[in-house]
């Protein structure tokens, strides 16, 4: 039952093969969206809360060519970017191309 809703909904977590990291603030209205983009697609992502963490915050930036906004995401250790650049990717098709790969 669960398999044919996903197919349904166009989700297909068994696919997901990927290593997913994003860097966020709890309370960042772009850090939950991109968050919910991956629970939607059944995604298991490392998620590292910042909050006034500056050491984290410039170790993620320094990951993320210098960028320092959240969210960053990272998917097999490559950069992605932040939410906007998350959902690009979903609507060009790319993402689940790019979860598939291990």
């Amino acid at each position: 039952m669960l398999k044919m809703l996903n197919s349904l909904l166009k989700r297909h977590p068994e696919q997901i093969n990927a290593s997913v990291e994003i860097y966020t603030w709890q309370t960042c209205p772009f850090c939950i969206r991109a968050k919910l983009l991956l629970w939607w697609k059944g995604v298991r992502f490392t998620d590292y809360k910042i909050d006034g963490d500056d050491a984290a915050r410039t170790k993620m930036a320094e990951r993320a060519n210098g960028r320092r906004s959240v969210p960053q995401i990272f998917i097999n250790q490559q950069h992605i970017g932040g939410c906007d650049d998350l959902y690009q990717l979903d609507q060009k098709g790319q993402l689940d191309l790019l979860l598939a790969e291990g």
